[in-house]
């Protein structure tokens, strides 16, 4: 049984409430369809559905788009494993490998920590295609940043 790792009450609610963003006008996860789709104990899941705006020019998934739904995901994960009355969490560094193309479906992308630090935290994820194949293996560190205002962060 895996640990709960999470620094307050977090569901799919408050998920759909951040993908709006500041004003709730909508973000780049609004835009991609980006969603929260699993919470675990000490993962998080995000999926997002594959289109011909996320292709490249040969007519696969851009690389970029794979980075999106990483850094989306593991952005998430770190700001629920802080206090966010405190701290909120910005991505640092994000590498990626591509592993296999993918061209139809849904990208399903499962994050869970490497490290989690009181200045930073570091995230692997990894996504998957529709047919459960591995396309992509990320790791992206997290800032955690002191908040200096009501207004700042999450």
């Amino acid at each position: 049984m895996s640990t709960r790792i999470w620094a307050q009450e977090i569901d799919f609610d408050l998920c759909r409430k951040l993908d709006l963003g500041v004003g709730a006008k909508g973000t780049l996860m609004t835009k991609l369809g980006i969603e929260i789709s699993e919470i675990g104990p000490d993962y998080l899941v995000a999926t997002m559905p594959i289109n011909n705006e996320l292709y490249n020019p040969i007519g696969i998934v851009h690389g970029g788009a794979y980075v999106v739904l990483a850094e989306t995901v593991a952005s998430y994960a770190a700001n629920f494993a802080v206090d966010i009355t405190k701290y909120y969490c910005v991505g640092q560094e994000i590498n990626a490998n591509h592993l296999k193309a993918s061209r139809t479906g849904t990208l399903k992308a499962v994050t869970k920590p490497v490290h989690l630090g009181g200045r930073s935290s570091v995230w692997e994820i990894k996504i998957y295609n529709s047919a459960g194949d591995l396309c992509c293996i990320s790791r992206m560190t997290a800032a955690v940043v002191e908040k200096r205002s009501k207004s700042a962060g999450l």
